[in-house]
């Protein structure tokens, strides 16, 4: 991997994770935090979306559409954890 795919994997893991904290109000946690929420969101919804058939297609709009849909899992999976 490449300079170049580590940057826009942490470009499209910030972006992810911005936006899945403004959908789940009250979650923001800084820009390392979200880059690390849309990470694990991206891989959240790569294991999640083929086991259940979806595909969103290919390019970086669609990375950033699957990360953020992924992360928006993983907030609302904390914030299930965090008031149990």
């Amino acid at each position: 991997m490449g300079i170049e795919s580590i940057l826009v994997f942490l470009i499209v893991g910030a972006i992810a994770g911005w936006l899945a904290g403004l959908i789940v109000k009250g979650f923001g946690f800084g820009l390392i935090g979200n880059m690390v929420v849309g990470i694990i969101g991206a891989f959240i919804a790569g294991f999640l979306f083929p086991a259940i058939g979806i595909s969103l297609g290919s390019g970086v709009l669609s990375a950033i559409l699957h990360a953020t849909i992924g992360a928006v899992i993983l907030l609302v999976l904390i914030r299930i954890v965090k008031q149990a």
